[in-house]
């Protein structure tokens, strides 16, 4: 009886070390992903490379909280689930949608290389930055997050000096030390946080369908939301320090 116990305690314990790895490779998989997207965008197929990079983004969202439940971090101690989602972070929020950025001739022709540089030297250092959340999950200083930045190039399509300008004040706002909203982590709104995503999501998911051909309604309402995310702490702060 006792040889049976220690079996199945055996057997449930490597069930739970292939369940915590399964969790690994599901992040792993948005590099791949990267990848499919890289691919699209080489071909300029934009609006496709950025379903692939929103489908990265989801894998993202929930891989954090199916490790936290499956307790990754103790079950598999070997692999580092922080490094790994780092490099693939670095991959789906930098690195692809860099080189749309710098291919896609939304920049002045000579600033696009020097910024598609400054872009991913920027953000690597800033992806090694420990100060990067704050204790209330926070984002310090703009969050390298080049994914949103190149959709909504994309989205705006201004002429290419100002979207030249857009993108040299992201690279500088990387090391400035204001506080962007963490649209999961962040406790404080959440529900009205969360909701606007979900608005968002629906709003981006038909601008990608309609390959950026959307009415002046929906490109308002997109603006909001991300003015929302990147100012509702300086806003709340703000109001603080004036006593409202």
């Amino acid at each position: 009886m006792d040889q049976e116990n220690q079996q199945d305690s055996l057997s449930a314990s490597s069930r739970r070390r292939a369940a915590a790895f399964s969790v690994h490779v599901f992040t792993a998989l948005g590099a791949g992903i990267a990848l499919i997207a890289q691919l699209e965008a080489v071909r300029e197929h934009w609006a496709a490379m950025f379903a692939w990079l929103g489908i990265a983004l989801v894998i993202d969202a929930i891989d954090g909280p199916i490790a936290r439940r499956l307790d990754v971090t103790n079950v598999q101690p070997n692999w580092s689930g922080e490094v790994l989602d780092l490099v693939v972070d670095f991959v789906t929020y930098v690195f692809v949608p860099a080189y749309a950025i710098t291919a896609s001739g939304l920049l002045l022709p000579l600033a696009a290389p020097l910024l598609g540089i400054g872009i991913v030297v920027s953000s690597a250092l800033y992806f090694a930055d420990r100060r990067m959340k704050a204790e209330d999950n926070h984002f310090r200083g703009f969050p390298a997050l080049w994914n949103a930045a190149a959709f909504y190039l994309f989205l705006l399509h201004w002429p290419p000096g100002l979207s030249s300008l857009a993108v040299a004040i992201l690279i500088v706002l990387t090391f400035i030390p204001f506080y962007v909203l963490h649209p999961v982590r962040v406790a404080r709104l959440r529900t009205l946080t969360l909701s606007l995503i979900g608005v968002w999501a629906a709003l981006a998911i038909y601008a990608l369908a309609s390959d950026f051909d959307v009415g002046m309604p929906v490109t308002i309402a997109l603006c909001a939301i991300a003015i929302y995310i990147g100012g509702s702490d300086a806003a709340i702060r703000l109001a603080r320090a004036f006593g409202i």
